[in-house]
């Protein structure tokens, strides 16, 4: 029950976005919501650096480790390795579409091959106490949805996955860019709609194209488990993570003021580390949006976060910034 409870809002692993930095950032807003690693190759966790790798701050649970391979031996080793660390759940990557996943042969192309995530998915669960969820598209290039969908989901539930989380765009793997793979294939949210009814055991969310708490509510209410926002949680955070607690029937929801100063602590003790300041800031360019002020604070932090020595004063004065904008 508890990781269904904590899969009703998530937001997901996005390369280059989701870092340590986003997700304490993310974290004032809700209390509730399982934040997401960027993906991590199980390769370089076994042979690169750990705990820059996998480090985390304890403000950020629940959370999950996102890993990417195909390599079940591998990936194994490398949920061995992260296991101290203590994240709240381990997800294998079969969604993302990228060529630089596809030629390490994992990632999306994993749709064609389900029988090999079995494997891999089997030799992860050993060697965890967590949960270990899937993150799939609904199929890739000229495969039938409707049929593989269901057989890779049957597939990866026989070797123990209890939670599959649902991209529900297909992923083509030739022809199409990464940015254009979230945009052009079209989406078929009722498909997955679709799985839950088939797989009424199985914990199902949804992913894709989700850009408000009002659809995450409305897919909910269709019987699905969780649902996962991706870009809007990143361009529009706090239209759509402050006040999303109350999916769980919470309370919490500070405003964007507050949750500015809910991180200057952790901006200062990372400055006071040797941190840059730009590396936390430029995960909060979005608090604004929509809001009088928004560009004014944007534009203060864009061009000032990442000079030499800027420090908390530069916050200040894009807070100066907006509220001038807005009083005007």
């Amino acid at each position: 029950m508890k990781e269904h409870q904590s899969h009703r809002l998530s937001i997901a692993p996005m390369m280059d976005w989701t870092d340590r930095h986003c997700r304490v950032f993310h974290r004032q807003m809700t209390r509730r919501s399982m934040l997401y690693t960027e993906m991590v190759t199980a390769a370089a966790i076994v042979h690169g650096p750990k705990s820059r790798l996998l480090d985390y701050s304890p403000q950020e649970h629940p959370v999950a480790l996102q890993l990417g391979g195909s390599d079940p031996a591998e990936l194994a080793t490398a949920v061995r390795i992260a296991r101290p660390w203590g994240h709240d759940e381990v997800n294998l990557n079969c969604g993302c579409p990228s060529d630089r996943v596809q030629s390490g042969c994992f990632g999306a192309v994993l749709m064609e091959r389900p029988e090999l995530v079995a494997d891999c998915v089997r030799a992860m669960i050993a060697e965890t106490d967590v949960p270990l969820t899937v993150k799939c598209r609904i199929g890739v290039d000229d495969q039938d949805p409707e049929s593989i969908l269901p057989r890779f989901i049957e597939t990866i539930a026989g070797a123990g996955v209890r939670h599959v989380i649902i991209h529900a765009r297909k992923a083509w793997l030739q022809g199409l860019s990464p940015k254009e793979n979230r945009e052009i294939p079209p989406l078929d949210h009722d498909l997955v709609i679709r799985m839950k009814h088939r797989f009424p055991e199985l914990i199902i969310s949804i992913n894709g194209g989700i850009t408000s708490l009002d659809q995450a509510k409305h897919f909910l209410e269709q019987g699905l488990d969780g649902v996962m926002l991706g870009r809007a949680a990143y361009h529009d955070p706090a239209s759509v993570l402050i006040g999303a607690d109350a999916l769980w029937g919470d309370s919490f929801a500070p405003d964007a003021f507050e949750v500015i100063d809910a991180m200057r602590p952790y901006i200062a003790d990372h400055l006071g580390n040797g941190g840059r300041l730009h590396q936390i800031t430029r995960h909060m360019l979005g608090l604004f949006t929509g809001r009088p002020g928004a560009r004014g604070w944007r534009r203060v932090l864009s061009e000032n976060a990442s000079r030499d020595g800027a420090g908390l004063e530069v916050l200040d004065r894009a807070l100066a910034e907006l509220q001038a904008s807005a009083a005007a």
